[in-house]
């Protein structure tokens, strides 16, 4: 738009009669349109591309371009198309951060603090610092907890970064990349490919040199569905608002953020195939039953189980015994010992063996099916139970068993769920009752309890 409407009001004639302002924002959506489909018009794109339609035709209408208005409707739009994006964290995170920039230079001290006016270069590019500063800051603060909700991580220095990559990016790397595609077509893209290369790299460099800072990160094992909601309504409270009522919002988003902290990290994860577990040992420390576990999967229980050390193995460590097939780990929660036995290998068992060795356990884990004389104390969750429930995250002190999969997930898509569940992602659930309560309500969860299995099984209401 910029470089249409300078270009087109070189001309006298065509700046006097002609409405360049509309000419040059047809130019830019049709840009807009093009790039977005240059890039394969994946869903976070078409969002981008809508918003930014939205802002054209506000500028064309001599409107304010940017207003909580225009959010709205942009909002409104990607909802009727696809309503379904409403829970995901892509549609989450961009517009609650274009909320907080745009609720943030609504307000009339940032603007009057950061417009432009009259004075020295030196002067006008420390006020532009200073206000890409404070936008990254409440962007941060505004995105922490949808990123933490679905992520279990959260950058803290996202905005100090920013200073320097935000303007790396707009006035170097995307300049480079837009010449190096232009002038491939004469065969001269080359220097500029690798001029593209370094600047990613710095780019890069930064981001990697930031994460290295002390408390450049903050994790959270979980964080409830009512803690998130409450943060997200005190959020969206102090955003909407311009008048002093709007800091009542804090009164649910802080208590919010005190629930969210106060949930304890889990003892067991155990993932959507039951291939991969984690175990936090009695020092604290979380172990994987897989020394072979790749990256991924590493990063994924790491990041459930609120960690930034990396994991290690079982083998080795305090309270487990593990051979090349199965493992055994004793673990004190809640004042009594709890002992989980789980299966790392494909090879056939001995059934004697097994059932003897699940008599003692309390807790017994597979991604294979286990027969039937294999009765744990207390759950038994092997291929046939996982399936139904999903990866699970289980906390031992106050027994609270977590699931993927719960009462009314049967939707068309279960069946590919059920054969492509290998996540360990896990939302929180109603807390279970002690094992050996009286009374379970297991019966109203089918799928879990084993029908040859002892009643304490049945205790693990999932």
């Amino acid at each position: 738009m910029f470089l249409t409407l300078r270009l087109l009001a070189l001309s006298p004639w065509l700046a006097l009669r002609a409405p360049l302002v509309l000419v040059s924002a047809g130019m830019a959506a049709l840009a807009g349109i093009g790039y977005t489909l240059l890039t394969g018009a994946e869903v976070p794109t078409i969002r981008a591309c809508i918003a930014a339609l939205l802002v054209l035709v506000g500028l064309a209408l001599g409107r304010e371009a940017m207003t909580l208005r225009l959010v709205a409707t942009g909002a409104l739009v990607v909802l009727l198309i696809w309503p379904e994006s409403l829970v995901g964290a892509s549609f989450q995170l961009s517009f609650a951060a274009i909320t907080a920039i745009v609720a943030l230079h609504e307000h009339p001290r940032v603007r009057a603090a950061t417009m432009r006016r009259d004075e020295g270069v030196i002067a006008r590019l420390i006020r532009a610092i200073l206000s890409l500063l404070l936008t990254g800051i409440v962007v941060e603060l505004v995105l922490a907890p949808i990123a933490l909700f679905h992520f279990h991580k959260s950058g803290l220095y996202g905005a100090l970064a920013n200073v320097v990559a935000i303007p790396l990016t707009t006035f170097i790397v995307m300049p480079l990349e837009a010449l190096a595609l232009l002038l491939d077509a004469i065969g001269l893209g080359a220097p500029f490919w690798w001029a593209t290369g370094q600047s990613l790299d710095l780019l890069l460099w930064i981001a990697r040199k930031v994460s290295t800072f002390p408390g450049a990160v903050a994790t959270l094992p979980s964080i409830s569905s009512v803690a998130f909601g409450a943060m997200l309504s005190g959020g969206l409270w102090i955003l909407l608002w311009r008048s002093a009522p709007r800091w009542f919002g804090l009164l649910p988003f802080a208590g919010g953020a005190l629930l969210a902290a106060t949930l304890p990290k889990p003892d067991l994860l155990i993932s959507g195939d039951g291939r991969h577990l984690a175990v936090r040992v009695n020092d604290g420390h979380v172990a994987l039953l897989r020394s072979r576990t790749g990256d991924y999967m590493r990063e994924v229980l790491a990041g459930r189980s609120g960690e930034l050390d990396p994991l290690v193995d079982l083998d080795g460590v305090s309270g487990a015994r593990c051979s090349r097939d199965i493992c055994l780990v004793s673990l004190i929660r809640g004042g009594r010992t709890w002992r989980i036995v789980a299966t790392r290998s494909p090879y056939p068992l001995s059934r004697p063996g097994l059932a003897e060795l699940c008599e003692v356990a309390d807790i017994v884990v597979s991604d294979r099916s286990l027969p039937q004389s294999c009765r744990p104390k207390w759950l038994k969750l092997d291929k046939r139970q996982i399936l139904k429930t999903g990866g699970l995250a289980i906390s031992l002190d106050a027994p609270e068993i977590e699931s993927v999969l719960s009462p009314g997930d049967d939707h068309p898509w279960r069946r590919t769920r059920q054969s492509l569940n290998t996540d360990a992602t896990v939302r929180p659930k109603a807390p279970v009752r002690e094992p050996g309560s009286a009374h379970s309500a297991a019966a109203d969860r089918p799928g879990l309890q084993d029908r040859a299995a002892p009643s304490n099984l049945r205790d693990g209401n999932i």
